[in-house]
């Protein structure tokens, strides 16, 4: 069809420094549709340049436990020695310790979130008076706290068992896909000659 006369900026097309002009000819309706789909395509883009690393079952442990303590001295100097808030943290760290571990050591996550959530609590844990007060003190804590370190340690065992079967079943996919004989085209029937 050709071009409305009178509109020529409706028209997509170079301009004439050569860039291209965006359409925003539409009703309103699939404007705000265009406009959603290129948000959600800005905000997959930001989520795919998240950090991602992929950590050994020691790495996990290591971030675990270094976050935790981090997150209970702050506590300790600014809070007054929040449960609450110390438990939402692990929450949190036991999610990214079970998303950012390898494949090949997912079993660790589940394990090392709580040995980690056991060693962040020492400055929180409020013990006196020598190494068996301070055991005593963490041992109270841990009692406690028992809520925390079961969901923390529920919710790393089930992003784990998630991913450790998307992880069977792309390697069954691969494993059938090598396995399957090479599709071919059936052959035209070829024209007989008078």
């Amino acid at each position: 069809m050709p071009p409305q006369a009178g509109a020529p900026d409706a028209m997509p097309g170079p301009r004439r420094g050569g860039a291209a002009r965006p359409v925003s000819a539409g009703p309103p309706a699939a404007r705000a549709v265009r406009g959603g789909v290129l948000a959600v395509r800005r905000g997959y883009t930001a989520v795919r340049t998240m950090p991602n690393p992929r950590l050994t079952g020691l790495g996990a442990g290591l971030f675990a436990t270094v976050a935790l303590l981090f997150v209970a001295c702050v506590d300790r100097l600014l809070f007054g020695e929040s449960a609450v808030l110390y438990g939402c943290f692990f929450l949190l760290i036991s999610v990214l310790t079970a998303v950012w571990v390898r494949p090949a050591d997912l079993v660790t996550a589940p394990v090392a979130v709580p040995i980690a959530f056991a060693l962040g609590l020492l400055p929180i844990a409020g013990g006196s008076g020598g190494l068996g007060g301070q055991l005593m003190g963490v041992m109270t804590a841990l009692a406690l706290n028992a809520g925390w370190l079961y969901g923390g340690t529920l919710v790393a065992g089930l992003i784990s068992t998630v991913r450790k079967a998307r992880e069977m079943n792309r390697r069954r996919a691969l494993r059938a896909a090598a396995h399957r004989p090479p599709h071919r085209r059936p052959e035209a029937p070829r024209a007989r000659r008078p």
